[in-house]
């Protein structure tokens, strides 16, 4: 079984520190989607079992009968429904839901409360040095309004919990990753929000994170606004040249590796990425439609800026799917052994 595969990877971890396996909080997501599935293959996976202590946040019983819906021949030899029995008692059971009450694809008010309750309660786990990363499943933000959560996605809750003001979504894949200077605004809002020091900031936090992928200096891509980057002017109300240039200008005076403004639409060529490590990108979907386009099944959503360490699936909650063992877990494998990365590095610092 996982335990036995697990023994046989680490013999030496009792004496060397450094193959301690992290433990990573896995929130399920919104339990009437695909997360709960995904969730449970990938703590059922005994690659991953083996590198991290896999820990599951969300409705337990809900778990059980999603265990025993999903088709058994997609686990090999892993009886779930039993694999969940056993390791149970080591998650975190999170959200008062019957397990007759949810269904696949259709989610609620209640469904959307589990969710929010289960990223509450990793975040208030990672605060507390219980577990060393969290790693968030899908929710659907349909399900949080119908809740009453005012927040529009993991991403604003994660800063509010932890106090961070200053915080950053990245997205990032085997080669390609994003960081955007703007998050969840409507596009109307983004020319009066990016900002110098916005940018700059963003820039930074960009190159710390990609530092360990880098061979050298880590490179980074700056996308302008405008079509054509402004074209001198020609294209823009002068936002490149008041203030993408100088927050480029700034972050090169520091010595960091920095090229742009690029024109959107030529940044992400095959030739644009073999030399640059990250994206800067001035709002959402300048960032996300090229990543997912080329990496969509191995993308995953990294907050930068956080006290904590925080990875994301790079998908949605696929209702039309949800409990069928057919959606694609290989985001959440990215995830997970991105945070389990990161929470290595993190100890090897603090070292």
């Amino acid at each position: 079984m996982v335990e036995e595969v697990a023994t046989k990877i680490k013999p030496d971890s009792e004496n060397n520190e450094a193959c301690v396996r992290p433990k990573i909080a896995i929130t399920v997501g919104e339990i009437a989607g695909i997360g709960p599935e995904l969730a449970l293959r990938c703590a059922a996976d005994p690659n991953i079992h083996c590198r991290c202590e896999p820990i599951l946040v969300g409705p337990i019983d809900v778990m059980r009968r999603i265990a025993e819906e999903l088709p058994r021949e997609i686990f090999g030899d892993i009886d779930l429904p039993q694999f969940v029995d056993k390791h149970a008692r080591d998650w975190i059971h999170v959200g008062g839901i019957h397990r007759d009450a949810v269904h696949p694809g259709k989610f609620s008010r209640e469904t959307g409360q589990a969710s929010y309750d289960a990223v509450v309660r990793a975040m208030d786990a990672a605060i507390a040095g219980q577990v060393d990363a969290i790693v968030t499943g899908p929710i659907q933000k349909e399900a949080w309004h119908a809740a009453g959560i005012a927040f529009p996605g993991h991403t604003e809750l994660l800063a509010a919990h932890t106090g961070t003001d200053d915080f950053r979504m990245m997205l990032s894949a085997p080669g390609i990753s994003c960081a955007l200077v703007t998050i969840h605004i409507p596009l109307a809002d983004v020319a009066s929000t990016i900002s110098i020091k916005a940018i700059v900031r963003t820039i930074h936090l960009a190159a710390e994170a990609l530092r360990h992928r880098a061979s050298g200096d880590v490179r980074v891509t700056v996308c302008g606004l405008n079509p054509h980057a402004g074209e001198n002017g020609l294209f823009s109300h002068g936002e490149e040249r008041d203030i993408i240039e100088p927050a480029i200008e700034a972050a090169a005076a520091e010595g960091i590796r920095i090229i742009g403004p690029v024109p959107p639409d030529t940044a992400f060529t095959p030739a644009m990425r073999a030399k640059t490590d990250v994206y800067v990108c001035m709002y959402h979907d300048q960032g996300l439609i090229p990543l997912k386009a080329i990496a969509f099944d191995d993308g995953v959503n990294v907050t930068l800026g956080l006290p904590i360490i925080r990875t994301s699936v790079d998908h949605g909650t696929a209702l039309d799917i949800a409990w069928k063992g057919i959606a694609s877990h290989s985001s959440m494998i990215a995830a997970i052994n991105m945070a389990i990365d990161m929470s290595q590095r993190k100890h090897s610092n603090h070292g």
